[in-house]
């Protein structure tokens, strides 16, 4: 994926950092929005979001429920095409318009630099990457012909609605932490193209060829390569990971496709 494809599958993909938390980040995010907006990202929404936690003591009966709200700020694009979003204890770069890894990747350290100068951050706690590609037939094709032979799940005449197949795999890679996690899912589904429950590209739009209402047979691949540990801060270091993150993802990306699908990518 180092170069441009000329029909590429990536139609989301997110970028993410976890630090040591800033519980007065909101203290922060004004200086930190002027930056990134003379940069090109002007747009600002500030959001909340509840979430309910069990918290009790060990040895203790589960505790009743609590009701929590976590403030996070999405700085993005005036295009909706990208952005950031920015929390306590991460943050993320994400677009719905992907081109290379070589662009793709260096706005995620642009903008935890930015953090960093404005919130002074001790160290890191986990980097990863994960990319949605759509799998989407000509017409007279099926997905088959674009999914390696052990993905294409049960087959016996009806019409399938859903159908998801998850490998979770140990790696090695990167300078600051060599073992890693890669989570590799395909989705199948007969509808129109959307998100994974968990995967929603808040405040971004769709790139246009990936907005069609119809209703279609199309597979998801969905990959997501982690590494969780104590980092330092030194980003020529963090970059090194991330580039080696996205290699073990495109080694992953040819292993669930087929011939077809790489030759109609490049095409």
């Amino acid at each position: 994926m180092s170069e441009k494809m000329s029909n590429a599958p990536v139609y989301y993909a997110l970028a993410q950092v976890q630090f040591n938390p800033v519980a007065a980040m909101a203290k922060y995010v004004d200086e930190l929005q002027d930056i990134l907006r003379r940069e090109g990202y002007t747009l600002y929404e500030p959001q909340e979001i509840r979430q309910l936690q069990f918290i009790a003591a060990a040895g203790e009966a589960p505790a009743e429920p609590k009701l929590t709200q976590i403030n996070t700020w999405l700085i993005t694009k005036a295009d909706r095409s990208s952005g950031f979003i920015l929390g306590p204890s991460s943050l993320t770069y994400h677009t719905t318009h992907y081109e290379t890894s070589e662009e793709f990747l260096p706005e995620l350290l642009h903008g935890l630099k930015a953090v960093h100068k404005v919130v002074g951050l001790d160290h890191l706690s986990r980097l990863g990457v994960r990319y949605l590609d759509a799998v989407i037939p000509t017409e007279g094709e099926t997905v088959e012909l674009y999914l390696a032979s052990g993905l294409r799940g049960v087959e016996f005449g009806a019409t399938q609605r859903y159908a998801l197949s998850e490998s979770v795999f140990e790696t090695e890679s990167g300078p600051l932490l060599s073992q890693g996690t890669l989570v590799a899912r395909v989705h199948r589904a007969t509808s129109q193209l959307g998100y994974p429950p968990d995967l929603i590209p808040n405040g971004l739009v769709p790139m246009t060829r990936f907005e069609s209402k119809r209703v279609v047979s199309h597979a998801i691949i969905d990959t997501d390569h982690f590494v969780e540990g104590r980092m330092p801060l030194d980003f020529e270091q963090i970059h090194a990971q991330f580039v080696s993150l996205h290699k073990i993802i495109k080694l992953a990306f040819e292993a669930t496709t087929t011939d077809h699908a790489r030759k109609v990518v490049w095409a």
